[in-house]
Parts: C-alpha cells; sequence; structure tokens
C-alpha cells in the first residue's frame, strides 16, 4: 500500500508539473483581433457644386402683377464659375425708375408703412445670400413665398429664388445696347384739335427695355388719356372701335418689349400698324416719342 501511495503522489506531482508548463505557454491561443480604422485617415473631401459659365445672366417675369403693378427680374454676373454678383430688382407698368431706385429714392417706401426695413434692404441682403450658396436652390422658401432662413428679410421672395433658377437654367445671355434706367419723352405741344400731348416712359434693366408706359395729357389738366380710357370717359368702342385706346396702347406697349426697337414697328403712311393685329388707332406718336426717350439711352 505504501508503494501504490508513493506511486499516486508522483503522478499527481507530474500533473500538476505538466499544467504549470502550459500556464507559462499562454494556455489556449487567443483569436485575432479585427483590423480597426486608423485614426489618421482624413474623410473624403466634398463634391464641389458645379460650376457655372462665366457671363451675365439674365431672366424676368412675363407679366406685371395685376394687384401691385409690378414685374420682376433678376441679373446675375458669374466669373470664375461662380455668381460675383447678383441684382434683384423690378420694373413698374407705368415705367419709371426700377424698384430698387423707387426704394432707395422713399418713392416706394416700406418703412412708413411699418415694415423693419425698406425693399431695397431686403433685397440686398437676398442678393448676399445667393452669392454665399451659390445655389437659389438651397434657399428655403416657405409655402406663403417668404423665407424664415434669413434674418432681416420679411417681403416675398419667391420670384427672386424662382428667377434666379431661370437666369441660370437658360445660360448666360449678351446684355441688351441700351443704358440701363427710366427715360421719358413728350410731345413738343397739346394737339390743337384733341388737346392731348403723348408721353412715354421706358425702364431698360440689363441693356432691355423692360417697361414701357404710353400715355397722354390733357392740355386742360384732369386724368390722364389711359386713365380716362379705362374708366369709361375717353370711349372709343361706342363709336365702333374694337377695342378701347388704352388696350390697344398696352398691345402697342407689348410689341416694343417684344421687338425692343420702335425702328421694327412697321408704319403706313397713315400712321397705322397693319403688322399688329389688335390695333387700329394711330400709332406714329408712339413709334416717334419711345425713339426719344432712347436717344438718351445710348
Amino acid at each position: 500500500m505504501k508503494k501504490w501511495s508513493i506511486l499516486l503522489l508522483i503522478g499527481a506531482m507530474m500533473l500538476a508539473l505538466l499544467a504549470g508548463c502550459g500556464a507559462q505557454n499562454g494556455g489556449e491561443t487567443a483569436p485575432p483581433e479585427k483590423d480597426t480604422p486608423t485614426t489618421d485617415e482624413q474623410p473624403a473631401p466634398e463634391v464641389e457644386s458645379g460650376a457655372y459659365a462665366d457671363g451675365i445672366y439674365f431672366a424676368q417675369e412675363d407679366q406685371f402683377s395685376e394687384k401691385s403693378g409690378w414685374k420682376y427680374m433678376v441679373l446675375l454676373t458669374v466669373q470664375d464659375g461662380k455668381i460675383s454678383e447678383a441684382n434683384w430688382t423690378g420694373a413698374h407698368k407705368n415705367g419709371g425708375p426700377d424698384k430698387k431706385e423707387s426704394s432707395k429714392s422713399g418713392q416706394y417706401g416700406m418703412k412708413a408703412g411699418g415694415a423693419q426695413s425698406e425693399w431695397h434692404e431686403q433685397a440686398e441682403l437676398m442678393e448676399k445670400v445667393l452669392i454665399e450658396k451659390q445655389d437659389p436652390k438651397a434657399i428655403a422658401v416657405k409655402e406663403d413665398g417668404k423665407t424664415d432662413a434669413v434674418s432681416g428679410v420679411s417681403i416675398t421672395v419667391k420670384e427672386f429664388t424662382s428667377l434666379a433658377e431661370k437666369a441660370l437654367a437658360a445660360g448666360p445671355t449678351q446684355p441688351g445696347p441700351f443704358k440701363d434706367g427710366a427715360y421719358h419723352a413728350e410731345g413738343k405741344e397739346f394737339d390743337a384739335k384733341s388737346g392731348w400731348k403723348g408721353t412715354m416712359d421706358l425702364t431698360v434693366v440689363n441693356g432691355t427695355i423692360v417697361a414701357a408706359n404710353w400715355d397722354a395729357v390733357h392740355k386742360d389738366g384732369g386724368d390722364t388719356k389711359k386713365k380716362q380710357s379705362a374708366e369709361g370717359k375717353y370711349g372709343m368702342k361706342a363709336g365702333g372701335a374694337q377695342s378701347e385706346w388704352h388696350e390697344q396702347a398696352a398691345v402697342m406697349e407689348q410689341a416694343l418689349l417684344d421687338k425692343q426697337d420702335p425702328k421694327a414697328i412697321a408704319l403706313k403712311e397713315d400712321g397705322t400698324a397693319d403688322a399688329i393685329s389688335g390695333v387700329s388707332i394711330h400709332v406714329g406718336e408712339f413709334v416717334q416719342l419711345a425713339e426719344e426717350a432712347l436717344a438718351n439711352a445710348k
């Protein structure tokens, strides 16, 4: 028995020795660690938005607002592929200075009506934001046409963003031949028979005629010919004409906006224009006054 006890003790000691050696060798092999990303890797650079072709971009609304009488337009300058200048303004159906100039002069005042700033000041804020963002679509516009994204702007801005998009989509354009500004001409004297004297007021933006107002004043004063016609005080249809004087005047004004040159309006010897549908009145005065007004725009 004593012999067997000694053998068991020796066996136990050998097992303990083998276990100790295994522990010194690290036991079971640990699974390899997964690859981890290195911290010195730089994020991929953002893709720059598409550059625009250098040049002048211009877009305007098709019609004057029946409510306000204004028609908006946007003029953009692109240099080195980026929008470098932006001009948002408007033209009134009665001609004269554009909306930005009217705002600066106080002719179109908003602060007197409770606005936080004048129209031209808010327009300039929008222009600045467009130059910063380089994309009109990046300017958030609410359903009512206004924006909360630009501090200090409470006016409707959907016309600005929409026209900027339209201008950029159309590509660079060549400015018109005239100097920007407001131009006026009127007859030298009152007509001896009718007592009327014709007037012409034009607005030019981007060298383009964007508004034309043909009217007349009477030697006895009172409302203009266009206003009297619109109110039925100067009636022509009652005498057999196809339309009233102010309606035919509007057709002539649009013809000038389309042709951009009064000399392109063909006249007959009697001063009428067969080439313009819906106009039966004498329009020689219209062409002459438009030419005189534009003489100062060259």
